[in-house]
């Protein structure tokens, strides 16, 4: 069973298939905020399979004990290998990407690599995983959100298809607050503030009000430095190569022991 949220449409710029045995986990996920007007404007396409379509017996199960003994049941390799073979013979190039804790770890370089696929195929397992020879023989990309453990794929699956669909032009209104989200610098966002000025004596910063973009635009930069250098210093080491010179500078000046060049 397939569920669609509308007819795939040759234009559609970034095309997800996802394989879950629980296809009702996306059902409000793509029709909802950002993701579910892209989905309607065509500019992203969500399909979503049932992977017990392609089981073998008339039960539709896919699961079994795993060799050798032990907890848990492992999904069938044949089942899914026909799934991932049918969906490639539909047409058009595809990346396929299995959900799995052991792969490589979800980040924004990773986010932005995938973007640039016209369509990707997420393998969403469940128990205690595939059969080994999924990989083997599919030789998927495997992708983790992170280092603990989810009931299933279909969680780290709508990580996946956030992330990346941001990155398509036409999905977020403003480009620019694309190219300012954590991370895409290798920075942590800066600190902002609405309405109203006054919150339980906690103040809006006087520059923000200031009306002075080049002041403002200098408190933002300081501000997301500082707070990456306190918050995940991990992100300085990782991006120390891509920063220009004057977020280079900032580091020296909120956290010098982070100074590669200086160690």
């Amino acid at each position: 069973m397939c569920f669609n949220t509308r007819v795939r449409n040759v234009d559609t710029r970034m095309h997800f298939d996802v394989l879950t045995i629980f296809p009702e986990f996306f059902s409000s996920f793509r029709t909802t905020g950002v993701l579910g007007k892209a989905v309607e404007s065509a500019l992203i396409g969500i399909d979503v399979h049932d992977m017990r379509d392609w089981a073998d017996n008339k039960w539709r199960q896919l699961d079994d004990e795993p060799y050798g003994g032990g907890p848990g049941m492992l999904i069938q390799a044949p089942p899914v290998i026909a799934a991932v073979r049918e969906l490639e013979a539909r047409g058009g190039p595809v990346r396929n990407v299995l959900l799995s804790p052991r792969g490589r770890v979800l980040d924004q370089a990773l986010v932005e690599e995938l973007s640039r696929e016209p369509r990707l195929v997420l393998l969403c397992g469940r128990y205690e995983g595939f059969d080994e020879r999924v990989s083997e023989i599919l030789e998927p990309d495997e992708v983790s959100v992170g280092d603990y453990i989810l009931g299933g794929g279909e969680v780290a699956a709508m990580v996946v298809m956030e992330t990346v669909a941001r990155l398509v032009p036409g999905v977020v209104g403003d480009p620019g607050s694309v190219d300012e989200d954590s991370f895409a610098a290798g920075l942590l966002d800066h600190p902002s503030y609405t309405r109203p000025p006054e919150v339980e004596g906690v103040e809006v910063p006087d520059v923000l009000r200031s009306g002075n973009h080049e002041k403002i635009s200098r408190w933002r930069l300081e501000r997301a430095v500082e707070s990456t250098v306190t918050r995940r210093p991990d992100l300085i080491i990782k991006n120390w190569e891509r920063y220009p010179t004057e977020v280079r500078r900032l580091i020296r000046r909120y956290a010098p022991q982070l100074d590669p060049e200086r160690a």
